[in-house]
């Protein structure tokens, strides 16, 4: 083989060298590429999940204030409903009284003015069963254990018969509208009979 020969071997060997590592080099810079492509495509990927959770949270966020105003109005407007009687049902408490004490005080044996005392004992019952439908309940604890969140004690007596801190006579019954207290009952408590106060209720 000659050096001509040789020589044109050796530089078509160094062509085709030059043109592989020309191909290596552009496979490396559109790999690069293609990689640079997918970190970003990954990061907007992972910006857009981010952007949505966070979208995800403050809508779920709107959506409990949303149900908390709405059961906070609702309670509002049971609290006033329920109450919206209550100053009225107070004005009401006087003329329970005065029925009850017109049949305290009235003769049951006197003949003349029995009709008239049924006709009370009518109304206050009628009344009475008005004001429970709209969430009034009465209070009359006698004989039961005095409570200081329903009763006020007007006196104390020594009784033998019952035991200490019971309610042993009611002066005025008491009321409470849908469970609040609209007035305590007016009540008379039993003490030991030593002269000793039991103040355990």
């Amino acid at each position: 083989m000659s050096n001509e020969h040789t020589n044109q071997h050796e530089e078509e060997l160094e062509a085709g060298a030059e043109v592989e590592q020309q191909n290596a080099e552009q496979e490396v810079v559109e790999l690069t590429e293609d990689q640079q492509r997918i970190a970003e495509l990954e990061a907007a990927v992972i910006a857009a999940e981010t952007k949505f959770a966070d979208q995800q949270d403050s809508v779920l966020r709107s959506i409990a204030e949303a149900d908390n105003a709405r059961k906070r109005a609702q309670g509002e407007i049971d609290k006033a409903r329920k109450f919206a009687l209550e100053k009225f049902a107070g004005e009401l408490l006087p003329v329970a009284d005065n029925l009850e004490r017109a049949i305290q005080v009235a003769n049951p044996e006197d003949e003349a003015i029995k009709p008239i005392v049924d006709g009370v004992e009518l109304t206050l019952k009628s009344f009475i069963s008005t004001i429970e439908k709209f969430g009034m309940t009465v209070i009359d604890p006698q004989g039961q254990p005095f409570n200081p969140e329903q009763h006020q004690a007007m006196s104390m007596q020594e009784n033998a018969e019952l035991p200490p801190n019971t309610v042993m006579a009611v002066m005025q019954k008491g009321y409470e509208i849908n469970g609040r207290l609209l007035r305590p009952a007016m009540v008379m408590v039993t003490r030991a009979p030593e002269g000793g106060v039991d103040t355990q209720a």
